[in-house]
């Protein structure tokens, strides 16, 4: 069944970190409701549901939530989860008329998540923004490439998932447990560029303790050790045939 069986999570959709999130709490046996909107609104990115590894264990209904009907159905579910997740821009969600201040006195007990890149204030709040952004502004993505060559993205697995989604699964769950002692709501934060920097924490210790050097390609698990490096092998021989 999962830890999290039982729990209900309203995730609004979302490309990236966001489903990831809700993936994850899935994956653990929550029940997650997908509200959709009636236009795509993925850039592109998205394929058929059935093929979306991210909607796994989910359920889904489309709203248009600039519909007041639309907002009476959303806010009746807002009601009735144990969590909320959203990943749209700082103060989408409030000019819709769900933002935390209405959720939560809707339902006090409520786990509120939200993901962003920048944060929810800020000069950079509402700027756009994409995971090599907010990697290269927290001084990760400085620390990916070869010694003499420019950095390299690593997809958008530090930022967008483990900086974002990762950390607002991780602050979701942990808010739940917090909230099935005191029975109080939160707000929990995730921007990504402060996610990005916390996976760097080990590094950052380095750094301090002058064990690291901000040169790429020279450090013991950057390739610049012989032992952590990348090699072609060798190709494997055919078995001789039977004469």
């Amino acid at each position: 069944m999962g830890p999290l069986s039982g729990v209900r999570v309203l995730e609004f959709e979302a490309i990236g970190p966001g489903p990831f999130a809700g993936m994850l709490l899935a994956d653990m046996g929550a029940d997650v409701l997908v509200i959709d909107r009636p236009a795509s609104s993925d850039l592109g990115l998205k394929r058929e549901r059935w093929y979306d590894v991210m909607m796994r264990g989910k359920r889904s209904v489309t709203l248009d939530l600039k519909s007041p009907s639309a907002k009476t159905a959303a806010l009746d579910l807002v009601g009735r989860a144990d969590a909320l997740i959203e990943g749209f821009r700082p103060g989408v969600m409030e000019r819709l008329g769900l933002g935390p201040d209405v959720a939560l006195a809707r339902n006090p007990k409520l786990v509120y998540g939200r993901m962003t890149g920048w944060g929810q204030d800020g000069p950079l709040a509402p700027r756009a923004g994409h995971d090599i952004n907010y990697i290269a502004l927290a001084g990760v993505l400085n620390a990916f490439g070869r010694r003499g060559e420019p950095p390299v993205p690593p997809l958008n697995l530090v930022g967008d998932f483990g900086g974002g989604g990762m950390l607002l699964g991780f602050g979701v769950a942990c808010a739940l447990v917090e909230a099935s002692r005191s029975g109080k709501g939160q707000v929990i934060d995730a921007a990504m560029v402060d996610g990005a920097s916390l996976l760097a924490a080990m590094f950052s210790g380095f750094l301090a303790s002058k064990s690291w050097s901000e040169e790429r390609g020279t450090n013991i698990l950057d390739t610049g050790a012989p032992w952590y490096d990348v090699y072609e092998t060798a190709t494997a021989s055919s078995s001789p045939s039977a004469p």
